[in-house]
């Protein structure tokens, strides 16, 4: 709703604001007709970024609060999310792990955990999907590029 607001407040040139009661009277008649609904919107932002863009509970609520949804609107959307960011943080780590590993090991932790970071994960849930993934990711392969062969 606090987007609606922004947008009457800028409504038409400077002669013909609306002011404050005329917006909150259109945002009322939005809401009673249910074309606003920041429960409803802030489902389907939590819904987006879980499915489409793989992110935490932090980057979750992060983008929630920048949309101008209330607190508790966040919270309850972020309390009906199934507590797996675990689950989700290793999903989207295997899918960037390979692309990873050409480079060294500790580079590629600190890349990968930079990402899940920045998605919203924790510290301990990036750091723990980061290195499985990429265990999985260089399992049956080499640690190193080069190779020592007994010529006996």
């Amino acid at each position: 709703m606090s987007e609606a607001r922004l947008v009457l407040k800028g409504f038409g040139k400077d002669a013909d604001r609306l002011d404050a009661s005329a917006i909150d009277d259109i945002l009322d008649d939005f809401c009673r007709r249910g074309y606003l609904d920041d429960v409803v919107l802030a489902g389907q932002l939590v819904t987006s970024g879980v499915e489409r863009k793989g992110q935490g509970r932090v980057a979750l609520s992060r983008a929630l609060a920048q949309r101008g949804i209330p607190r508790e609107v966040i919270d309850a959307a972020l309390d009906e999310l199934p507590d797996d960011d675990a689950e989700r943080a290793l999903e989207y780590a295997r899918t960037k792990a390979r692309g990873l590993a050409r480079l060294e090991h500790d580079a590629a932790l600190r890349r990968l955990v930079g990402q899940l970071s920045r998605r919203g994960y924790n510290g301990s849930v990036a750091m723990t999907a980061a290195k499985t993934a990429l265990a999985e990711a260089s399992f049956g392969r080499p640690s190193s590029g080069v190779r020592f062969v007994d010529s006996d």
